[in-house]
């Protein structure tokens, strides 16, 4: 199941983080948000215990989506050893997901 980042728990779970990290920014009402959110979980089992795999609502999670700013939702932005590395906007096939996750474990 994917993870939910906050402003208060990402510094823990994203940035000091010992396994690379996808962070979903979303919203509940944002439409291509939904289309991934299945991928988004599928994602989470498949990289279990590789990659950490979680969502942040824009919404809610004000200081963070400032700190990146993320603009467009879905972004998706992939962190390893604590930096972002890697940004995705819109909605992507899981084909493409896999790949940008595979290149942060390899």
């Amino acid at each position: 199941m994917a993870l939910h980042f906050t402003d208060e728990n990402f510094q823990r779970e994203v940035l000091e983080s010992d396994i690379p990290v996808m962070v979903d920014f979303y919203a509940d009402w944002c439409g291509p948000c939904k289309m991934i959110a299945p991928i988004i979980e599928e994602l989470a089992k498949e990289y279990e215990g590789k990659i950490k795999i979680g969502k942040l609502n824009v919404d809610e999670e004000l200081k963070t989506t400032e700190k990146y700013r993320v603009m467009s939702i879905p972004t998706l932005i992939f962190f390893k050893n604590g930096a972002a590395v890697e940004t995705m906007v819109g909605a992507a096939p899981k084909k493409a997901l896999q790949e940008k996750l595979e290149g942060l474990i390899g």
